[in-house]
């Protein structure tokens, strides 16, 4: 198996954002690799870029009509593709195919072992459903992973585990009754953020009962809260056995995000992605990827990034 950690960067994926003073910005990727350099990490790391992801593949996750509306909302320049959270632009379409499309060479490289992990700091878009928009998130490239992991490689036992501090609605819905996908979710307490689900009592649905771990933390919670829940998330994930692991790594966790009210450290995404990588070796290979998610102050994205891709690459 390769050794190498393949980070995935592009001009095309640092346009993904939105204008007039919208939480998500287009300087987030630049600030992350910026602090990344300053560290040192761009010498440890392969750098990988890609191309945009097929209509056709975009649809193994996504209905038609959506990706319809994507395409002409894309020329238009104008309005929303939601309530109201998540604007068009001029390009969303293809600066959107180019997100899935990174995180569809991430998992081609890590599948056919030319790359040992991946890193797409933009990237998880977990909110978005299969057939729309939802909370900055046009394309749901972790939904298309999922989905292309099935159809296109066969494997089944997929875990994903979501540390955004957002719960990952559009994955969880998405697959609630699949009880081959593993979902572990730490996120604060959705009676008091968006989008208001994700709640304990939330184990799957059908045959899928038990498959599914929401962990809801109280606004306030930091580090110490996180520690004792990732236990329990860890110890689910272990249990179920996954062929394959992907992590979301939303660093809007942190303490001063302008969006939340949790007060976690960077120590929560290094120990999260540490303690995974060795899950994933135990299990799946060492198959791992990695999503950079949410995150709206630059300096925390970067701290929280940072932290993850150091994980990532440690011997």
């Amino acid at each position: 198996m390769a050794s190498s950690t393949h980070l995935f960067l592009s001009e095309a994926l640092g346009r993904y954002g939105f204008p007039d003073g919208h939480p998500l910005s287009i300087d987030r990727q630049g600030a992350f690799w910026r602090a990344a350099c300053a560290r040192g990490l761009d010498a440890q790391v392969s750098l990988a870029e890609s191309a945009p992801a097929a209509r056709s593949a975009i649809a193994r996750f996504h209905t038609d009509a959506y990706i319809d509306r994507v395409e002409q909302a894309s020329r238009l320049g104008t309005g929303f593709l939601d309530a109201g959270d998540t604007p068009a632009f001029a390009g969303c379409f293809e600066v959107s195919s180019h997100l899935v499309g990174a995180a569809l060479e991430g998992l081609h490289r890590v599948m056919h072992g030319a790359a040992a992990r991946s890193f797409q700091p933009i990237g998880g878009l977990h909110h978005a459903r299969r057939g729309a928009a939802a909370g900055f998130c046009v394309f749901n490239d972790l939904g298309v992973v999922i989905e292309t992991l099935r159809s296109e490689y066969g494997l089944r036992r997929i875990a994903y585990v979501d540390i955004d501090v957002h719960h990952g609605d559009g994955v969880y819905y998405a697959f609630e009754d699949d009880p081959d996908l593993a979902i572990a979710d730490i996120h604060q307490d959705g009676r008091f953020l968006f989008p208001g689900t994700g709640f304990a009592h939330e184990t799957g649905r059908d045959a899928a009962i038990g498959t599914k771990c929401n962990l809801p933390l109280a606004p306030g919670a930091g580090d110490a809260e996180f520690f004792a829940a990732w236990t329990v998330a860890e110890g689910f994930v272990d249990r179920f056995a996954p062929e394959f692991v992907l992590v979301q790594c939303g660093a809007d966790g942190l303490s001063g995000d302008p969006l939340a009210d949790l007060r976690l450290t960077p120590a929560a995404h290094s120990h999260a992605v540490r303690r995974l990588r060795a899950l994933a070796e135990r299990h799946a290979r060492g198959r791992l990827m990695a999503f950079g998610g949410g995150g709206y102050r630059l300096d925390n994205l970067s701290m929280a990034w940072c932290a993850v891709l150091e994980a990532l690459l440690e011997p």
